[in-house]
């Protein structure tokens, strides 16, 4: 039984006590009960005005956040990153509104910040219809772009922490435009959280206009200052791609989901989740080509395993499965060894809709 504490008026213990005894019958039962566990620890504990407002509002911002994302669930989207200050007749604006309608007309939805700028640009080119807001409250700020303003898919965020994780936790790609500090502070936490395994692999776009040097002169800094003096790993840089093509960064991103679905980790095991199965033929290939990523045994061909069996609505059970025991290290090469997969499954009828979860 949780220990109540002691100056809790009765009424509120009774409460209490009935909601506990509830949880064992609910499907979340045990992380409903780990959280209202953490909630009564906090309040034995010395807790001032301002600890409570932050939990306060952090849960009420991921409260709307599930709320709003849920019946989405199963549509990818894609956020669109770049800076507020772009004008509308700038071809970084442009650009960002045409990947904007080209991705959408593939099945996709779009994500910004509903700001101005590249963030308007891309919620114009996808449309209300097809576009997600997550604006931050700001009070030198004006509030959401004319597109978003009013659209029951745009979400006010008291905190940059909670908006960021929605971002990351919704994002099926990131597409990054020309940007200040804000858009190089989304790329490079980006890339440190999929890096490190904090996130799921994803394809990361860098998109600049034709002609243009932003993304080319960020990578010639990474090469320079980080690859060169083994900052980073030599595989990292395929965590993102660079292009000045629309129709590239489409591709990027819908030829990441052609077989590849998603994963987890059961215990010390990765799951890659596969929209179609891959013959042995192609698992013995993968062996062969990725044996450094694993951290002992093989990569090997299975069904859905019995940990994975626990949630009624999972509808990813009846998927076909790579399993292996990654070194949760070589994430670069993890990106590789997922675009190779992709290529080994090519030309199935299972990669017509990339943008289905």
């Amino acid at each position: 039984m949780v220990a109540l504490p002691s100056d809790l008026p009765p009424s509120v213990k009774t409460d209490l006590i009935t909601v506990l005894e509830q949880l064992p019958d609910l499907e979340h039962g045990r992380l409903i009960r780990q959280v209202l566990e953490t909630i009564l620890r906090m309040m034995g504990r010395e807790a001032d005005r301002l600890d409570w407002k932050i939990l306060n509002y952090a849960l009420l911002d991921m409260e709307q956040g599930f709320q709003i994302f849920h019946p989405y669930r199963h549509i990818r989207k894609i956020t669109i990153f770049g800076s507020a200050r772009t004008v509308a007749t700038s071809p970084d604006y442009q650009l960002a509104q045409q990947f904007a309608k080209q991705v959408t007309e593939l099945g996709f939805m779009v994500m910004t910040g509903a700001g101005g700028g590249i963030m308007e640009a891309g919620n114009a080119g996808a449309g209300p219809e097809h576009s997600f807001g997550l604006n931050i409250q700001l009070p030198f700020e004006q509030g959401a772009n004319s597109i978003m303003e009013g659209n029951p898919k745009l979400i006010n965020f008291k905190y940059f922490f909670t908006r960021k994780l929605f971002f990351l936790r919704e994002s099926d790609a990131l597409v990054l435009f020309p940007g200040g500090f804000g858009t190089q502070d989304e790329a490079f936490e980006s890339l440190t959280l999929i890096q490190t395994g904090k996130a799921d692999p994803m394809p990361i776009v860098m998109v600049d206009h034709p002609g243009g040097d932003y993304w080319q002169g960020w990578d010639s800094y990474l090469q320079t200052h980080l690859l060169s003096r083994g900052l980073i790993s030599p595989d990292d840089p395929n965590l993102y791609t660079i292009t000045d093509n629309v129709d590239d960064a489409c591709h990027a991103i819908s030829s990441f989901y052609r077989v590849y679905h998603s994963c987890r980790y059961v215990g010390g095991r990765l799951i890659v989740r596969l929209k179609c199965d891959l013959s042995d033929a192609d698992v013995d290939l993968l062996n062969s080509e990725f044996a450094s990523i694993l951290a002992e045994g093989k990569i090997e061909k299975s069904a859905a395993l019995p940990e994975e069996n626990t949630d009624k609505n999972d509808e990813t059970v009846a998927l076909p499965r790579l399993v292996l025991h990654f070194n949760h290290r070589d994430f670069g090469k993890l990106h590789k060894f997922i675009w190779r997969l992709n290529d080994l499954g090519d030309h199935r009828p299972e990669a017509e809709h990339p943008e289905q979860k």
